[in-house]
């Protein structure tokens, strides 16, 4: 299910669909608004974006089985993306380490955001993470 205006969208994933899903609801939502609204979304934006869907959405399942709530919405000229999920349990973000295998979510997702908060609420928790809307203007807008 998917509900949206023009400058955010949210979808209930259960946990049928494909990780491409998610992505594919992302890049929707940029598409739109440069389409609808002129807003410039550099190719580097939109595979951030995708990127943290995934590593997200990902954990999600790994960590937190059953329904989650995804978020995209444009706040301040960044792309906020949030996840909620049923866990309570805050994710820990391990120190970068070359050797390890896995495990390099969040790292990621982290390295690549303006912002990351996690916000525990009355049931599980929600991720928020901020993408710049046009991190490199020099790249070509999404198309």
């Amino acid at each position: 299910m998917s509900t949206e205006s023009s400058m955010s969208v949210a979808a209930v994933l259960d946990g049928t669909e494909r990780i491409a899903d998610a992505r594919h609801i992302a890049s929707s939502f940029l598409d739109g608004l440069r389409d609808a609204h002129g807003l410039l979304v550099s190719v580097r934006t939109l595979e951030t974006v995708e990127l943290v869907v995934s590593e997200l959405v990902t954990n999600a399942r790994k960590y937190a089985p059953g329904t989650h709530l995804l978020t995209l919405a444009v706040q301040d000229g960044s792309v906020e993306v949030g996840l909620w999920d049923s866990s309570p349990i805050t994710p820990t973000i391990l120190a970068p380490d070359p050797f390890r295998v896995g495990q390099h979510g969040l790292e990621i997702v982290r390295a690549s955001a303006q912002d990351f908060r996690v916000q525990r609420e009355a049931k599980g928790k929600r991720i928020t993470v901020a993408i710049a809307l046009d991190e490199d203007p020099s790249r070509p807008a999404t198309g």
